[in-house]
């Protein structure tokens, strides 16, 4: 059941504190929580919940609670912590007074997570940074000509896995399984004799190669095949058994170790190292490795975000767990700025991958300047293409910044949840921060500007002598 709070027209004057005072108004949450339009928010999340059951946590609380822990980069327990110490966290989660009583448990967290898919995220990111509605046409009925500039660009956010090589994913695929075959033949002790698993001698064959400094193809290949024998054993003593004993999660795992060992198996027999949807993590089956040609790592393992830089805030356009060519989907990239904006891009820039013929006969049909140089040979112009290519350049570098930033501050080098939407719903949570930073970072500047006028001395009178 979800009871529709007050819609928290308090001020920060109106905030009671025990100590006494008023909160100030120029504190970054305060100018945060002005930001963010929290009412029409609200009435969405309302229709999440039913009629029955416990009262949940407002909007307010729980998007707050997100974006306040994506911005100080805190774990669960930490930010729990910070929102029961911190007056100013409280008024942004939508308090009228100061409480020492938590406003939420840690384990809400992965909840508040759940409630806010990448969809919904994307349009309140929409919402506050270009507004609900958007005109297609001026107020002649004409449509509006093209402008502003697109920046568009895809980068991989790690997830918070082991890397993985087969030797070790079918090491713990073996202790998984040994795991379940204890579990199932716990209810028949004494009843019945229980399967050996041989994993005493599995263990010992396993750290004999992971131990050693230097591992040749040959032993690595050995290894493989005998890990593979046990996790068949395995697989056929727990096909013995009735399942019902086995808990969801333990379901689940047994259903992604059967397709690792028929991927394991394919993949040692045909002497290869690539298969389709190959599996790189047990307890993340969903992550893929992504072939970036990095300086320092060639291949990553997370999703692929693709996003847009608009006046310098970033838009997600996809977040994918398979690998994609963003190149080929300029078009439906530059289609979204329409839906945004209302209107077609003057410029986009971008690298050479997006440059194939069809994006540029797409941006010359709709009169869009796509980056980069003309195909064939160079024309008389060359220079001024170079400068102009040089100049492009300069610009494209706001979306690597954007990244850099989200990798340095905001934990895009590594996402840390375990659940296939709630690592979507962080990642798109960090570039909605972003955002609000170089708003904040703005109001800042402007604030700053007013104090120098204001301080300085006012001009002395001029006297005219007689």
């Amino acid at each position: 059941m979800y009871k529709n709070p007050n819609r928290n027209q308090i001020k920060f004057t109106d905030f009671i504190l025990p100590f006494g005072g008023k909160l100030n108004g120029e504190n970054r949450w305060v100018k945060l929580s002005e930001m963010i339009p929290w009412d029409s928010i609200e009435d969405e999340y309302a229709t999440l919940f039913g009629d029955t059951g416990n009262p949940a946590k407002s909007c307010r609380i729980a998007l707050g609670a997100l974006l306040a822990q994506e911005k100080l980069s805190a774990t669960d327990e930490e930010i729990t912590l910070q929102a029961t110490e911190n007056p100013y966290i409280q008024y942004f989660l939508g308090f009228t007074e100061y409480t020492v009583i938590p406003p939420f448990a840690e384990s809400s967290l992965v909840n508040f997570r759940k409630r806010f898919p990448k969809e919904t995220l994307a349009k309140i990111n929409e919402e506050i940074f270009i507004g609900k509605s958007n005109d297609n046409a001026d107020n002649d009925g004409t449509p509006p000509n093209n402008s502003g500039t697109l920046i568009l660009d895809a980068v991989c956010a790690p997830a918070d896995i082991t890397y993985p090589t087969d030797l070790d994913l079918l090491n713990e695929a073996r202790e998984k399984t040994e795991e379940m075959i204890d579990t199932l033949h716990k209810p028949n002790i004494g009843k019945m004799k229980k399967p050996r698993t041989y994993r005493r001698k599995a263990r010992k064959a396993y750290l004999k190669i992971a131990k050693s400094r230097k591992k040749q193809k040959k032993t690595i290949r050995k290894g493989i095949r005998e890990q593979l024998g046990f996790v068949r054993r395995n697989l056929e003593t727990i096909g013995t058994y009735d399942n019902s004993a086995l808990s969801k999660r333990q379901k689940k795992l047994l259903e992604t170790i059967k397709t690792l060992y028929e991927q394991q198996n394919y993949m040692y027999e045909n002497k290869t190292h690539s298969v389709a949807d190959r599996i790189c993590s047990i307890s993340q089956p969903w992550v893929r490795p992504m072939v970036r040609g990095k300086k320092r790592a060639d291949v990553e393992f997370g999703a692929k975000v693709a996003i847009s830089i608009v006046n310098k805030y970033a838009f997600v356009d996809e977040i994918n767990w398979d690998s994609f060519n963003e190149g080929v989907r300029l078009q439906e990239y530059v289609e979204n700025y329409k839906r945004r904006f209302g209107h077609y891009p003057a410029e986009v820039i971008a690298d050479k991958l997006y440059r194939n013929s069809a994006n540029i006969a797409f941006c010359k049909e709709h009169g869009i300047r796509l980056s980069g140089p003309k195909l064939g040979r160079p024309s008389k112009n060359h220079k001024e293409e170079l400068s102009l290519e040089k100049k492009d350049a300069g610009v494209r570098n706001q979306v690597e910044g954007k990244f850099g930033e989200g990798k340095r501050k905001y934990g895009l080098d590594l996402i840390m949840t375990k659940l296939k939407e709630t690592s979507e719903t962080v990642i798109s949570l960090q570039f909605m921060v972003m955002n609000l930073e170089r708003r904040l970072r703005f109001l800042f500047a402007i604030f700053q500007i007013r104090w120098y006028f204001l301080a300085l001395p006012s001009p002395k009178p001029k006297y005219i002598g007689c």
